[in-house]
């Protein structure tokens, strides 16, 4: 008798397809993110999950889940499964992570680029028949970016190819991190380490590439925002619990700092009454830092492959904890 998997959304009919020759697999097809009472009440009966960023898998899930064997989450972030108590009931975990390093540093540096020259803004001037005459010496100028301060919170891997992105532009690359990376590495990507007070106060950008924890939540927030340049731009593709929104609001209409480029927010989706969709000052992206045909396709190969090894009873390629 097959094993009984359970996908809380569809993947790419090639993945389905692996994943129909080896075990009983049923679709949640209803409403995304699929109702919690739903997934309780489906993790009961199944031998392997597969899940996405916005499907949280707590203590109670799992309490509830006689025969669960493995999660297999389609995502680089996992703050959305407790692994801790995975672990103590010998869940393995897997997931998806350095298949999307260059789409999500190629989509930061976009933001970038889009915030500093004020693109998406000046698409909206023209589609909205606000554009009544050529502009002069002083209207509607943006920012050039070399010998601008990039700084990087989070050199990883993502934040690595960011740096060489931004080098490429002829920008001055400072990082905090919570150690040092190799000095061969900080010569390559011309970067130098500094604390987080300095990359806040002296960056003319800043990227988060943080994971959401205790320690990193909401922690761009007010205190952060008045020490930052009032010229400085703030880019996020990280998680959005890290910024305080409401704070990131305030800090915009004053002008605190000039901009911001967000992939990811508190709450997704977000509403289109949000105030941070009426700002000018802020390009906005629906969560699409992996959305590339090639980075999807190699993150559902990888989510059946951990699948297939936590079925077996081995430890996911991409595996957390246990």
């Amino acid at each position: 008798m097959k094993k009984k998997v359970f996908l809380t959304r569809a993947l790419h009919d090639f993945a389905l397809e692996q994943l129909r020759k080896r075990y009983h697999v049923e679709v949640h097809s209803g409403k995304i993110p699929i109702p919690q009472t739903k997934l309780h009440s489906k993790i009961k009966e199944i031998d392997g999950l597969i899940c996405f960023p916005y499907d949280k898998i707590g203590k109670e899930e799992m309490e509830s889940a006689k025969n669960l064997k493995v999660i297999s989450t389609y995502s680089v972030g996992f703050d959305h499964i407790d692994t801790e108590h995975a672990k103590k009931k010998k869940i393995r975990v897997g997931y998806t992570p350095e298949v999307l390093t260059d789409a999500t540093a190629n989509l930061a540096f976009s933001l970038l680029l889009d915030i500093s020259r004020r693109v998406s803004e000046g698409d909206r001037i023209v589609r909205n028949g606000k554009w009544k005459e050529v502009y002069g010496a002083f209207d509607y100028v943006g920012v050039d970016l070399k010998d601008k301060t990039l700084g990087i919170l989070g050199l990883g891997r993502i934040g690595e190819m960011l740096a060489k992105r931004a080098k490429a532009f002829d920008m001055k690359i400072a990082y905090h991190n919570r150690k040092h990376v190799s000095k061969t590495k900080e010569k390559i990507l011309n970067a130098q380490y500094v604390s987080f007070e300095k990359l806040i106060s002296q960056s003319d950008f800043i990227s988060i590439h943080v994971p959401h924890s205790t320690e990193t939540d909401r922690m761009f927030g007010m205190k952060v925002f008045k020490k930052m340049k009032k010229s400085a731009y703030l880019i996020n593709t990280s998680r959005g619990k890290v910024i305080n929104e409401k704070d990131l609001v305030e800090a915009l209409k004053k002008k605190m700092i000039s901009g911001a480029g967000l992939d990811v927010f508190e709450t997704e989706p977000i509403k289109n009454n949000h105030p941070l969709v009426k700002l000018p000052n802020v390009i906005l992206a629906p969560h699409i830092g992996s959305s590339t045909e090639e980075t999807r396709r190699k993150m559902a190969e990888i989510t059946v492959k951990n699948l297939n090894l936590g079925m077996n009873d081995k430890k996911p390629a991409y595996s957390v904890g246990y």
